[in-house]
């Protein structure tokens, strides 16, 4: 025991070093800012100006709520108010989101803003269980405020492919900006961008469908499309190159919205296709392109830090990287186009860039606190698909979260009581005060490190043969869960601080009875819940039943969050 409190105590001093560092870093000077801007698992993002406030959205794939919301003043500092799906009516018929498939869900939106309306396109991808068929569901929905509510899904007939756009032109016409797989590729993973009228008074496509373009550098995995107009001549930008180290940005140019596009000599714009696979960030790409009233162009665009293994829990996230454009100097050409210039200085996402506006002082949200003394749930909570109603409560004790335990366990396209946040650093302090006093056996609560439904890591205290046992087991994929370690718990009387320091690539799971001495239950290495394709790692708590109907509950006191950046 002394030699697990000294343990502890070690772990505690270097994380309040590290913590101290990480507030000085986390709180920018006056002309810098750090990347990423919206640290966590915020991929694909999509941005917009409506005055002098900007706004992202973000893919949220299989997550309930779905399509988060960020604002900003200052393109540095964002706050997430709200989200474009947040009422389960909207995900429960053609956008399904209660039973979708891990890596379906809500991909690529975009957000735009016309004459007082906040529109959201984006598609629903949902995997057919008995045929085996996928379906791809492009939908639009709208808000006066982007806060919320939003409307139900308006979803467009006939339109295939994912990572849909929409455009609203100077002449009145709203233009759907779509992806598909052309009739007879050339090869797998050839990608084609298609243009269609839409007619927003009754949400469908009309008129001519014209195809525009198969990208810059082979055509692999064209998507993401984003259509622009600058002086006169249309702009459609694209990712191409799929999602791992050889995403990029490329663009093409037009004088009609139809086309012919020519593309832009000098793609991709953006990569890092010709770094190092070590480079501190990489598979930079699926951008968007953002004015200022000044007149300055910024881009943001996901990218994956390499803190571990050339990846990190968190995935894909949302950086922000500066814009010039420049006419091309060539005095043979006779039309010399002009085409956007990405990190003009440097050609690549920086860490560290100054700000848009001077005088600004970015203050990165790492951490993340809640004590439940609200009416509402945070908005930093999300749940694996459409939870059922009776999940959880905020008032059944007061100033604590309340998980009913349900026979439902963590499986693919299940529904478990399992909700969480977002990992925002390699490095974090993650720990939660739970109360649980069990009467059925096999009833289970505490706390889950989640990516997917066969990847995560629970710490609970499970009734086992009328005793109580803290058990710790890791998941992955194409493994049958493994119980990593498991105690009897002797003194327990019904409240537990649970507790996670991760550090030097090293995951340490603590526990305590008291709330003041803590036990070291094990040690593994970070690397288990990698992100391996769309969606980043959440923190968060779990209880069930294991199959069986109970009336018992968890109850949280609080949980406490800080990510420590690294150097």
């Amino acid at each position: 025991m002394r030699k697990h409190l000294i343990t502890l105590l070690v772990l505690l001093v270097s994380l309040t070093v590290s913590a101290q560092e990480a507030t000085k870093q986390a709180a920018s000077g006056p002309n810098s800012f750090t990347n990423p801007i919206i640290p966590g698992g915020y991929p694909d993002p999509s941005i917009c100006r409506v005055d002098d406030s900007f706004y992202i959205v973000n893919s949220s794939f299989e997550y309930f709520p779905g399509l988060p919301i960020h604002k900003s003043k200052d393109l540095v500092n964002w706050e997430l108010i709200g989200y474009g799906l947040h009422r389960a009516e909207q995900c429960s018929d053609e956008v399904n989101l209660v039973d979708v498939q891990s890596d379906g869900g809500i991909h690529a939106p975009t957000i735009r803003y016309k004459n007082g309306t906040f529109f959201i396109i984006t598609t629903n991808v949902y995997l057919n269980e008995d045929s085996k068929t996928t379906d791809f569901v492009n939908f639009i929905i709208t808000a006066k405020n982007p806060e919320g509510p939003w409307s139900d899904p308006h979803v467009l007939k006939g339109a295939p492919g994912i990572d849909p756009d929409i455009f609203f032109d100077d002449d009145g016409k709203v233009w759907y900006v779509g992806t598909h797989t052309p009739d007879n590729p050339n090869y797998e993973g050839e990608g084609e961008i298609w243009l269609q009228e839409i007619d927003i008074d009754h949400w469908k496509l009309t008129g001519e469908r014209y195809y525009l373009w198969r990208g810059a550098c082979g055509g692999v995995w064209v998507e993401g499309p984003h259509m622009y107009k600058k002086d006169g001549r249309y702009y459609l930008m694209v990712a191409e190159g799929g999602t791992s180290f050889n995403h990029a940005v490329m663009i093409a140019v037009s004088d009609a919205i139809t086309g012919p596009f020519i593309s832009n000599e000098r793609n991709p714009i953006l990569t890092t296709r010709h770094l190092s696979y070590d480079h501190w960030v990489h598979s930079t790409g699926h951008a968007d392109l953002i004015d200022l009233k000044d007149g300055r162009w910024y881009m943001v665009a996901l990218g994956i830090r390499g803190d571990e293994d050339r990846g990190s829990n968190m995935g894909r996230e949302t950086h922000l990287v500066p814009v010039q454009w420049e006419r091309e100097p060539f005095w043979w050409k006779e039309v010399k186009y002009e085409w956007p210039v990405v990190a003009p200085l440097t050609g690549r996402v920086e860490r560290t860039s100054p700000v848009p506006f001077k005088g600004t002082s970015q203050k990165r949200e790492l951490s993340f606190t809640d004590n439940f003394d609200g009416p509402d749930l945070n908005l930093q909570w999300n749940f694996r698909r459409v939870p059922f109603n009776d999940v959880y409560s905020l008032k059944e004790s007061e100033g604590h979260l309340r998980l009913f335990l349900k026979p439902e366990v963590i499986r693919e396209r299940g529904r478990a009581n399992l909700m969480g946040f977002r990992q925002t650093e390699s490095d974090f302090s993650y720990s939660v005060r739970m109360s649980f006093k069990p009467r059925s056996p096999n009833s289970e609560a505490g706390i889950s490190l989640f990516q997917k439904d066969n990847n995560y890591f629970t710490l609970t205290v499970i009734k086992q043969n009328n005793r109580h046992v803290i058990r710790l087991i890791l998941a992955e994929p194409d493994k049958e869960p493994q119980i990593l370690a498991q105690q009897d718990l002797p003194d327990y009387k019904g409240e537990i601080t649970l507790s996670v320091q991760s550090q030097y690539s090293t995951y340490s799971f603590y526990y305590s009875i008291d709330g003041s001495e803590f036990k070291l239950l094990e040690t593994t290495n970070s690397n288990h819940i990698l992100s391996k394709k769309y969606t980043g790692a959440y923190l968060g708590v779990y209880a069930t039943s294991n199959g069986a109907k109970t009336k018992d509950h968890a109850d949280f006191d609080w949980v406490n969050y800080q990510g420590f950046e690294k150097q």
